[in-house]
Protein backbone atom coordinates (compact mmCIF):
# COMPACT_ATOMS: atom_id res chain seq x y z
CA UNK A 1 0.00 0.00 0.00
CA UNK A 2 1.21 3.52 -0.72
CA UNK A 3 0.16 4.53 2.77
CA UNK A 4 0.16 2.73 6.09
CA UNK A 5 -2.77 1.16 7.87
CA UNK A 6 -2.10 0.28 11.48
CA UNK A 7 -4.04 -2.57 13.05
CA UNK A 8 -4.21 -2.56 16.83
CA UNK A 9 -5.80 -5.76 18.18
CA UNK A 10 -6.16 -4.13 21.62
CA UNK A 11 -8.31 -1.32 20.18
CA UNK A 12 -12.04 -1.79 20.76
CA UNK A 13 -12.86 -1.08 17.10
CA UNK A 14 -13.11 -4.27 15.02
CA UNK A 15 -10.21 -4.88 12.64
CA UNK A 16 -12.38 -4.38 9.54
CA UNK A 17 -13.33 -0.94 10.90
CA UNK A 18 -9.66 -0.09 11.52
CA UNK A 19 -8.91 -1.00 7.89
CA UNK A 20 -11.85 1.10 6.69
CA UNK A 21 -10.76 4.07 8.80
CA UNK A 22 -7.17 3.73 7.56
CA UNK A 23 -8.32 3.95 3.95
CA UNK A 24 -10.62 6.86 4.77
CA UNK A 25 -7.65 8.66 6.35
CA UNK A 26 -5.55 7.91 3.26
CA UNK A 27 -8.21 9.48 1.04
CA UNK A 28 -8.69 12.46 3.36
CA UNK A 29 -4.95 13.12 3.48
CA UNK A 30 -4.58 12.83 -0.29
CA UNK A 31 -2.33 9.77 -0.04
CA UNK A 32 -5.01 7.92 -2.02
CA UNK A 33 -6.43 9.81 -4.96
CA UNK A 34 -9.36 9.11 -7.27
CA UNK A 35 -8.46 6.34 -9.68
CA UNK A 36 -5.64 4.95 -7.53
CA UNK A 37 -5.73 1.17 -7.20
CA UNK A 38 -5.93 -0.41 -3.76
CA UNK A 39 -4.43 -3.83 -3.10
CA UNK A 40 -6.60 -6.82 -3.82
CA UNK A 41 -8.38 -8.31 -0.84
CA UNK A 42 -5.86 -11.14 -0.79
CA UNK A 43 -2.82 -8.82 -1.05
CA UNK A 44 -4.12 -6.53 1.69
CA UNK A 45 -4.89 -9.51 3.93
CA UNK A 46 -1.31 -10.77 3.54
CA UNK A 47 0.19 -7.30 4.13
CA UNK A 48 -1.96 -6.67 7.19
CA UNK A 49 -1.82 -10.26 8.44
CA UNK A 50 -5.58 -10.57 8.73
CA UNK A 51 -8.26 -12.83 7.32
CA UNK A 52 -9.29 -11.93 3.73
CA UNK A 53 -12.95 -11.83 4.85
CA UNK A 54 -12.01 -8.99 7.22
CA UNK A 55 -10.50 -6.94 4.38
CA UNK A 56 -13.48 -7.78 2.14
CA UNK A 57 -15.87 -6.43 4.76
CA UNK A 58 -13.93 -3.15 5.00
CA UNK A 59 -13.81 -2.81 1.21
CA UNK A 60 -17.54 -3.56 0.92
CA UNK A 61 -18.30 -0.81 3.43
CA UNK A 62 -16.13 1.65 1.49
CA UNK A 63 -17.79 0.68 -1.80
CA UNK A 64 -21.21 1.22 -0.18
CA UNK A 65 -20.01 4.66 1.00
CA UNK A 66 -18.91 5.53 -2.55
CA UNK A 67 -15.23 5.80 -1.67
CA UNK A 68 -14.04 2.68 -3.53
CA UNK A 69 -15.23 1.21 -6.80
CA UNK A 70 -14.77 -2.29 -8.14
CA UNK A 71 -14.05 -2.88 -11.83
CA UNK A 72 -14.60 -6.51 -12.68
CA UNK A 73 -11.41 -8.07 -13.96
CA UNK A 74 -9.37 -4.97 -13.13
CA UNK A 75 -9.50 -4.55 -9.36
CA UNK A 76 -10.59 -2.09 -6.71
CA UNK A 77 -9.88 1.61 -7.04
CA UNK A 78 -10.44 4.85 -5.17
CA UNK A 79 -13.74 6.12 -6.58
CA UNK A 80 -13.75 9.16 -8.83
CA UNK A 81 -16.23 10.93 -6.53
CA UNK A 82 -13.94 10.53 -3.54
CA UNK A 83 -12.22 13.84 -4.29
CA UNK A 84 -15.28 15.78 -3.16
CA UNK A 85 -15.57 13.51 -0.14
CA UNK A 86 -11.92 14.05 0.85
CA UNK A 87 -12.51 17.48 2.41
CA UNK A 88 -15.47 16.17 4.36
CA UNK A 89 -13.48 13.13 5.48
CA UNK A 90 -10.63 15.38 6.59
CA UNK A 91 -12.96 17.50 8.71
CA UNK A 92 -14.58 14.37 10.15
CA UNK A 93 -11.20 12.80 11.03
CA UNK A 94 -10.00 16.03 12.62
CA UNK A 95 -13.20 16.32 14.63
CA UNK A 96 -12.91 12.73 15.89
CA UNK A 97 -9.26 13.23 16.81
CA UNK A 98 -10.15 16.46 18.65
CA UNK A 99 -12.90 14.68 20.58
CA UNK A 100 -10.46 11.95 21.64
CA UNK A 101 -7.92 14.57 22.73
CA UNK A 102 -10.52 16.52 24.68
CA UNK A 103 -11.58 13.33 26.45
CA UNK A 104 -8.00 12.59 27.48
CA UNK A 105 -7.26 16.19 28.48
CA UNK A 106 -10.53 16.43 30.40
CA UNK A 107 -9.73 13.19 32.20
CA UNK A 108 -6.44 14.72 33.31
CA UNK A 109 -8.28 17.78 34.61
CA UNK A 110 -6.39 20.29 32.48
CA UNK A 111 -7.78 23.63 31.36
CA UNK A 112 -8.44 24.59 27.74
CA UNK A 113 -5.39 26.87 27.82
CA UNK A 114 -3.19 24.00 29.05
CA UNK A 115 -4.57 21.63 26.40
CA UNK A 116 -4.05 24.16 23.60
CA UNK A 117 -0.55 24.88 24.90
CA UNK A 118 0.27 21.17 24.69
CA UNK A 119 -0.90 21.09 21.07
CA UNK A 120 1.19 24.15 20.22
CA UNK A 121 4.28 22.62 21.85
CA UNK A 122 3.75 19.32 20.02
CA UNK A 123 3.27 21.01 16.63
CA UNK A 124 6.53 21.08 14.62
CA UNK A 125 8.17 24.49 14.45
CA UNK A 126 8.08 24.44 10.65
CA UNK A 127 4.30 23.90 10.66
CA UNK A 128 4.59 20.61 8.78
CA UNK A 129 2.61 18.34 11.13
CA UNK A 130 1.25 15.39 9.20
CA UNK A 131 2.23 16.73 5.79
CA UNK A 132 3.52 14.15 3.37
CA UNK A 133 6.28 14.60 0.86
CA UNK A 134 5.36 14.52 -2.81
CA UNK A 135 7.39 11.97 -4.71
Amino acid sequence: MGFEIRIDPSEPAPIWRQIEEGIRRGIAAGALRPGDPVPSVREAAVQLRVNPATVARAYRSLVDAGLLSVRRGEGTFVARGSRTAAGSLRREELSLAAERYVTVAGGLGVSLDEALGAVRRAWPQDGSAGQREEG
